[in-house]
C-alpha cells in the first residue's frame, strides 16, 4: 500500500512538473553574446540564496535575474550599464565583489590586517621564550617536598597515612 502510494506521488509530481530541473524562461544568445550574460551572471547576486550569483542559483528568482541580464545584453546594453541596472534596484549588496571604496575598504583590508596583527602577536610571544620555573638545584624539575607543620602532627587521620607510606 505505502509503495503504491508512493508510486503514485512520484509520477504525479513528474507529470506536473515538480520535479523537473528549472529552465531559464528565455532563449540563449548567441555564443559570445551569452558568455557576456554568464560572466554578468556569476558577478551579480541572487536576491534569494546567500552568497550564491545568478548563474549557480537553481532559484527562480535567480533565472528571472538572469533572464533580465540576457533582456539586457540582447538590447545592447554595456557590462557597466547591466551592473548599474541591478545596483539601481537591488543596491550595492547585489555585487558579489564590493566596489574598494568608502566603507568597504575594511572588507578589503580588514583580514589583512587582522593576519599582521596575529603575526606581531606570535612575534613578540616567541621573543619572550618560555616562561621560566622555580626548580631547585640538586634536582631539576623535581617539587620540593612539603614540610609538616604543627597543625599536622594533631591530625590522626594524616598521621595513618604517613605510617602507612612508611611501610
Amino acid at each position: 500500500m505505502t509503495a503504491a502510494l508512493l508510486s503514485l506521488t512520484l509520477a504525479f509530481g513528474l507529470i506536473t512538473g515538480q520535479f523537473a530541473p528549472q529552465q531559464a524562461g528565455s532563449e540563449p544568445l548567441a555564443p559570445e553574446l551569452e558568455v557576456r550574460v554568464q560572466k554578468l551572471g556569476k558577478n551579480l547576486r541572487c536576491a534569494v540564496c546567500q552568497g550564491l550569483s545568478i548563474s549557480d542559483s537553481p532559484s527562480s528568482m535567480a533565472r528571472a535575474q538572469l533572464d533580465m541580464v540576457r533582456e539586457l545584453v540582447s538590447e545592447g546594453k554595456s557590462d557597466q550599464e547591466v551592473v548599474d541596472f541591478f545596483v539601481s534596484r537591488y543596491g550595492e549588496w547585489v555585487l558579489l565583489e564590493p566596489k574598494a571604496e568608502g566603507f568597504n575598504w575594511f572588507v578589503w583590508l580588514g583580514p589583512v590586517a587582522l593576519l599582521g596583527i596575529g603575526g606581531i602577536v606570535i612575534w613578540r610571544q616567541l621573543q619572550r621564550g618560555p616562561p621560566e620555573t622555580a626548580a631547585s638545584p640538586e634536582q631539576p624539575g623535581a617539587a620540593p617536598p612539603p614540610t609538616p607543620s604543627a597543625s599536622d602532627d594533631a591530625d590522626p587521620y594524616l598521621q595513618a597515612v604517613r605510617r602507612e607510606l612508611e611501610r
